[in-house]
């Protein structure tokens, strides 16, 4: 196959991508890591604050409010003055946000730290994902994005360990201020090593003024509808099949904490290798593609991950769904870095990311709300294949830019 000849911007990309889809990868785990431990902390929280479950649980829909904000802010300001920046800023900020969880002193603090934490998180993937992928090469694009996005199923299965090991010994606001650390590290790390996208260097030799800026945005609205649209549907995949599964672990199985924390750890490892292996795949075939493969195979697990006749299929059933939910996912930030045009790539995306995620919050209260009428598994299970089915519907529907490269070049 004819290989296009690489301009100076290209052979630049090949050489600076290693760090910058570190940096991506690395910054989405952390926020990860964070946001699930709170997840697994809640009751213990709950306790100390003389909280219902309930009512603590408005800690993280708290930082789910505040995620667009973030994700308008970083991307304003990435597509502005470059990646690097801002993503050191969101990483300091992150360090901050840990710290004060961690510390404290009652249930009102805790609700404002976890919304400053909300808009520190939304501001994250949309600068991470506009440095790695516009310096990673075009024909490994998928696959570097499998890696990236995956980093938020990293950070599930980090949070699981830290809680399962360490827990008991420290206690929630001392794993917090643990998890804070490394992004030292990171910033550190962003500052010496990540260079700047050369991408974002060649856009920014025109330099628009704020209200150029604005007039570019708004002209994207449709390109920003669509990627509403779709990552929403994207993102009642993701949270229909993690948020309520350990209740439904709890409630249909009667399994231990540490057995659920076990089974969601492994859960995410499938999670992990299904975002590389798609990443991988929609490098051969195609982004829309991959994602509506792993959708399809997605709706023939439901009934084995719902409906599972022992524990040992049920591990399998959880370790499958995540491969191919997550499969799908892993295609996500090339898929949308290809479709938005240079002066809003981590603005577009990562808005519509963050927004979405709002919108799809309410699945807990759907699956909720029929389970009590039926099940866990049967709520799961209808909910899964709904989802899947509009997901697929959603990319069949879109464009793809496939390869595409970025900057002059284009």
């Amino acid at each position: 196959m004819f290989e296009p000849e690489l301009d100076p911007s290209d052979a630049e990309a090949v050489t600076a991508h290693p760090p910058a889809v570190i940096a991506g990868f690395s910054g989405w785990l952390l926020d990860a890591f964070d946001f699930f431990l709170v997840t697994f902390c809640l009751t213990a929280m709950a306790r100390e604050f003389h909280k219902s479950v309930p009512q603590m649980s408005l800690v993280i829909t708290m930082t789910l409010l505040l995620r667009p904000v973030g994700g308008f802010v970083f991307g304003i300001l990435a597509d502005r003055y470059g990646r690097r920046i801002p993503l050191m800023i969101n990483m300091s900020a992150f360090t901050i946000a840990g710290i004060l969880t961690g510390m404290a002193r009652d249930y009102n603090s805790l609700l404002l730290i976890r919304a400053l934490f909300g808009i520190v998180m939304g501001g994250t993937w949309g600068v991470g994902a506009s440095l790695a992928m516009e310096g990673a090469p075009p024909q490994r694009r998928g696959l570097l994005s499998g890696l990236l996005q995956e980093g938020y199923a990293a950070g599930n299965v980090l949070a699981a360990a830290l809680y399962f090991f360490l827990f008991d010994r420290l206690g929630w606001r001392m794993l917090f201020v643990l998890s804070s650390l490394p992004a030292v590290p990171l910033v550190l790390y962003i500052l010496f090593f990540v260079k700047e996208s050369s991408v974002w260097k060649q856009a920014a030799k025109r330099k628009l003024t704020w209200s150029e800026q604005h007039r570019e945005v708004l002209s994207h609205w449709k390109l920003f509808l669509y990627l509403l649209v779709f990552m929403t549907a994207m993102m009642f995949s993701s949270h229909g099949t993690q948020d309520i599964y350990p209740t439904f672990l709890e409630k249909q199985w009667h399994l231990a904490p540490t057995r659920r924390a076990a089974i969601t750890a492994i859960s995410q490892v499938g999670a992990v290798l299904g975002g590389l292996a798609f990443g991988f795949f929609s490098d051969k075939k195609g982004r829309r593609r991959a994602i509506i493969t792993a959708f399809v195979l997605g709706i023939l697990v439901i009934p084995l991950w719902a409906y599972a006749p022992n524990q040992a299929l049920l591990i399998l059933g959880a370790f499958l769904i995540q491969f191919m939910v997550q499969g799908a996912w892993g295609v996500i930030p090339a898929h949308l870095a290809e479709l938005s045009p240079n002066s809003v790539r981590a603005l577009l995306p990562g808005l519509a990311y963050q927004s979405a995620g709002i919108i799809s919050s309410s699945v807990v209260y759907i699956q909720s709300f029929y389970a009590e009428r039926t099940s866990y598994a049967t709520a799961m299970a209808l909910t899964a294949i709904s989802v899947f089915v509009v997901a697929i519907l959603m990319a069949w529907l879109g464009r793809e830019r496939h390869g595409q490269r970025f900057g002059a070049a284009a």
